[in-house]
C-alpha cells in the first residue's frame, strides 16, 4: 500500500518478526471472532491498555480480532475515550490491511468487510 520495499535476509526473516499471510481459515476464524460477545476484564483501564496493545503487535489475526471485537463501539453506546479509540484504529487498520492482502481486495473492500461482522454482533447480542 504504502510502495516500500523491505529486504530482509531470508534466514533472519522469521527473527525479525515477519510472517507469512494468514490463511483463509484463520482469516474466516477472525472474523467470527469478531461476531462474538464482547469480554472486558474488570481491571484498570492502563492495565488493559498494554494488553490490547501486546495483542495487537502480537500479528496473531484472532488476537487482534478479539481487540477489534472488545474495543467497538455501537451507536447505541457510549464514546469512546481517545486511547480506546486509538487502540480500536490500530487494530482495524491491522485487521484490514491483513484481510486485503489475503482476498486481494482494496482496503476499503476489507473494512466494510469488518462492518458487516462485526454488525452481525449487534444482531446476535
Amino acid at each position: 500500500q504504502d510502495k516500500m520495499i523491505l529486504r530482509v535476509p531470508t534466514n533472519r526473516a522469521e527473527a525479525s518478526g515477519m510472517r507469512a499471510l494468514a490463511g483463509s481459515k484463520l482469516v474466516e476464524d477472525a472474523l467470527k471472532t469478531l461476531g462474538g460477545r464482547a469480554r472486558i476484564k474488570r481491571t484498570m483501564w492502563s492495565r488493559r491498555a498494554q494488553e490490547y496493545e501486546a495483542k495487537i503487535n502480537s500479528g496473531d489475526l484472532i488476537s487482534i480480532a478479539e481487540v477489534v471485537r472488545d474495543l467497538h463501539r455501537g451507536e447505541d453506546q457510549p464514546e469512546q475515550s481517545y486511547s480506546e479509540r486509538q487502540l480500536y484504529e490500530s487494530a482495524l487498520d491491522r485487521m484490514a490491511r491483513e484481510l486485503a492482502a489475503v482476498e486481494n481486495i482494496e482496503k476499503g473492500d476489507a473494512m466494510e468487510k469488518l462492518a458487516e461482522s462485526l454488525a452481525k454482533k449487534k444482531v446476535a447480542a
